[in-house]
């Protein structure tokens, strides 16, 4: 007998917390490298600069989806506690309510009713949740796995371009990081969107050409003020 199947999709709120980090990690960290070496400061100055935004930005990147997700929790728990007094004081009605969605769905009344009996039989409030309000256990908001998600992402991909910094010689230290960040962002880009099924000659091609234009505007506005300041 097959196995049930497993879809992308349940593993799509994961994907994209750790993808969004890691990618603005390496963009945002090799972009802030190569602006302030454009503006021809000294090599430590460069690799603590890369440092500072590495630590401020895995703090942003844990903070704005830790408040962002909890918001989201906090809209779901509400949700639910409604549902739960609309079944304490109205369970026929919310029968009928569950009844009508299923029809909707393409059952025939009678069956649509035999279905909404012995789910709300079994758990009332989870039928309501999964089939009303559209809320499962794989796909309700977690803040902390997210906030943890994005700033450990976002901690490796910034390594990245930093770890080259570091070590690339003073005259080689732009275009080397450049390069690095490049290739690291476009085997990510291709990456998600393989595991998302979608192309991923497109997916790197636009991860590529978006933070090429970052680094690039970046570095020519570290270049100008490097010289006029």
């Amino acid at each position: 007998m097959r196995s049930h199947e497993r879809h992308t999709l349940q593993g799509i709120a994961w994907l994209r917390a750790a993808v969004l980090g890691a990618n603005d990690g390496i963009v945002s960290t090799a972009s802030l490298i190569v602006g302030v070496a454009a503006a021809n400061v000294a090599h430590s100055n460069i690799v603590l600069t890369g440092l500072a935004g590495l630590v401020a930005g895995a703090m942003s990147m844990a903070t704005g989806e830790y408040v962002s997700v909890h918001s989201q929790a906090d809209t779901e728990n509400a949700a639910l506690a409604q549902e739960r007094r609309e079944l304490e004081t109205d369970f026929a009605g919310e029968h009928h309510e569950l009844t009508e969605i299923y029809i909707r769905r393409g059952l025939e009344r009678s069956l649509a009713g035999q279905v909404a009996d012995q789910l709300m039989a079994h758990d009332a409030l989870g039928s309501h949740a999964r089939d009303e309000l559209g809320l499962t256990s794989t796909m309700s908001a977690r803040p902390l796995q997210a906030a943890l998600t994005s700033a450990g992402s976002f901690s490796i991909g910034a390594a990245m371009p930093l770890l080259v910094a570091a070590l690339a010689p003073p005259l080689h230290l732009i275009s080397e990081t450049m390069a690095v960040s490049l290739g690291a962002l476009v085997g990510l880009g291709a990456l998600a969107a393989k595991i998302g099924g979608a192309n991923p000659l497109i997916g790197a091609v636009r991860v590529a050409f978006w933070s090429a234009l970052a680094m690039t505007v970046t570095a020519a506005v570290g270049a100008f003020f490097g010289t006029h300041l």
